[in-house]
């Protein structure tokens, strides 16, 4: 059992407030730990003691998660305004340069996140300030994107996300949250992922109780660009589209048993990111975080260490 991190309450530039979490040396290098769905700040409870003797450690409950704010319209959750927050955060902690790291949709944020603010990134006001990335099960967009239109096991594994999409799943969110979603959109197979210990169940069912953040969580899916197709749609590849390179040191772990993401989303990675290490973790489902925290903190390690 992990005790509970002091959060301090932050407010943005964008008009967001998150709960954060900002451990260790003030002067260190800044390392920024997104989570994904439907976590919070504890994906990196063994991450964030660890390192944080010799780093700067933020990790945010991001918006529409827990205590942080939580606008109810899904056009909030557009990627450019999460990518725009952790931009936000950085500055309003003082940090220039930092190292990203995230998993599942904080994954999918930190993409954007390093493309954003490689040097000579996407986004000229944050070029420069990203000088590593860190993806934790989480595809490059691209690969993902494409896979969604040519792999059925890809496009079978996402089509929850076409549940959490649809307007009829609101009532099942309005009388059960998360968990009743979850139950239904999984029904039938095991969804990814380890067994939560008791206590940290505990405070997910907790946070789930509050409908606001349940709807939230569930406008990142909403408001996400990503074209799921039905199962009984043409397979053909995607019309081709120009993806910009990433050239910043970055770390893939990738762990083997996740069955929402297989391991077909690192096929081409080298294509789009041209300083990439992959760290494969076998025998380890989605939330290789805290289902694997050795495996995942001695590849940081060593990836930190390296660059």
């Amino acid at each position: 059992m992990i005790d509970d991190f002091e959060q301090q309450r932050v407010t943005l530039s964008t008009g967001i407030e998150l709960d954060v979490v900002d451990i260790g040396p003030r002067d260190a290098p800044a390392l920024v730990f997104l989570h994904g769905f439907p976590e919070s700040h504890r994906t990196w409870r063994y991450q964030l003691p660890y390192f944080s003797d010799r780093y700067r450690c933020i990790a945010p409950d991001q918006r529409g998660y827990r205590g942080s704010s939580k606008p109810q319209d899904a056009e909030s959750y557009t990627p450019d305004k999460l990518i725009a927050d952790i931009f936000a955060l950085a500055d309003a902690r003082g940090v220039d340069q930092f190292t990203i790291v995230g998993h599942d949709w904080g994954g999918a944020i930190a993409w954007g996140v390093a493309l954003g603010g490689q040097p000579n990134g996407l986004h000229p006001a944050w070029s420069g300030r990203v000088i590593r990335a860190v993806i934790a099960n989480a595809p490059h967009p691209a690969i993902f994107q494409r896979l969604l239109h040519t792999n059925a096991q890809q496009r079978a594994a996402s089509q929850y996300i076409r549940t959490f999409r649809d307007p009829a799943s609101d009532p099942i969110i309005a009388e059960h949250g998360i968990a009743g979603i979850l139950a239904h959109a999984f029904a039938g197979r095991v969804p990814s992922g380890g067994i939560q210990p008791p206590d940290e169940i505990a405070r997910l069912l907790k946070d789930w109780e509050d409908r606001d953040s349940c709807r939230a969580m569930i406008n990142w899916y909403r408001a996400s660009p990503a074209d799921v197709p039905p199962m009984d749609a043409p397979y053909a590849e995607p019309p081709a589209a120009p993806f910009p390179k990433l050239h910043i040191p970055t770390l893939v772990i990738w762990a083997l048993d996740d069955v929402a993401l297989p391991r077909c989303n690192l096929d081409g990675i080298e294509a789009l990111v041209s300083d990439v290490t992959i760290v494969e973790v076998p025998d380890c489902g989605h939330f290789v975080p805290w289902e694997a925290p050795d495996a995942v903190n001695l590849a940081l390690d060593e990836f930190l260490a390296a660059n």
